[in-house]
């Protein structure tokens, strides 16, 4: 295991839905495992429901694996309930998530004296529209984890070529 002072440090940034936080949790999870300090990036709405979900200490103790919490631009909502996913990709096309994105990784890197500098960005592939930019002007390494299954990976991946030869989408029974 590395030591505080030269652990890697991952910032983790999944798409806020239920299976892809699930997913990239079990990641970071296997990250802060092999050595890496990990800085787990939540939606507001999605950290309020871990805390009510497990309890308000449940994510104390851990001083290599911390929370951090962007907006995601839609108004107040019932913790209870499922947001809605039209709209939050409309946000996330329309919301300033770049600049919130930027905002809390210069945070991270300032605060390197507490905490291990920022040393690569984990972003659910779906969210590489700023994520990609970010680690770019921070100069940062950046990697993409799509957290969905690789044959529905593979659906989406080839999907434009069965539109162009006219298999997708499917027609009649």
């Amino acid at each position: 295991m590395a030591s505080p002072s030269n652990k890697p440090h991952a910032v983790c940034l999944p798409l806020p839905a239920q299976s892809h936080i699930k997913a990239m949790l079990k990641l970071a999870k296997l990250l802060r495992h092999r050595g890496f300090h990990i800085t787990f990036v939540n939606t507001e709405f999605n950290h309020r429901r871990f805390l009510k979900s497990l309890g308000p200490n449940s994510l104390d103790g851990l001083p290599d694996f911390r929370f951090e919490t962007i907006p995601d631009g839609l108004p107040e909502s019932d913790e209870d309930a499922t947001q809605d996913s039209t709209l939050l990709c409309e946000s996330f096309r329309n919301f300033l998530l770049l600049a919130l994105f930027l905002e809390l990784l210069v945070k991270l890197i300032e605060t390197a004296s507490s905490v291990p500098p920022v040393t690569c960005i984990v972003s659910d592939g779906f969210l590489s529209m700023f994520t990609i930019t970010a680690a770019e002007e921070l100069g940062i390494p950046i990697t993409l984890f799509y957290t969905v299954a690789a044959s529905s990976f593979m659906g989406f991946k080839q999907y434009r070529t069965l539109m162009e030869k006219g298999l997708a989408p499917l027609k009649g029974e």
